[in-house]
């Protein structure tokens, strides 16, 4: 499968409809990063920060219109959200 989209700091696939992302510039010692999709990237980071995580990579358009951002949780997991206007859900999905 190509990707749909290919940068030197993201390669994104979209099998079955779903993400599928690539960071070549990630740190493998940080682990696997799950991304969230959401509707307000900044506000899921509020919400996560107000929670008692602490931020790790801030809200960032990387192109396409897709916003991503990183939070570190107290226990010192990665954990992503992003935003992606091109995503739509399969009707099994919702």
């Amino acid at each position: 499968m190509e990707p749909y989209f290919d940068k030197p700091f993201y390669v994104g696939f979209s099998p079955g409809g779903y993400e599928l992302g690539l960071l070549p510039d990630a740190d493998p010692a940080s682990g696997a990063l799950t991304y969230w999709g959401v509707d307000d990237v900044a506000g899921a980071v509020v919400a996560a920060l107000t929670a008692g995580a602490s931020e790790h990579g801030p809200p960032t358009d990387v192109g396409d219109g897709i916003i991503t951002a990183t939070v570190k949780t107290p226990d010192g997991s990665i954990v992503g959200f992003i935003f992606n206007p091109h995503f739509v859900a399969s009707p099994t999905d919702t």
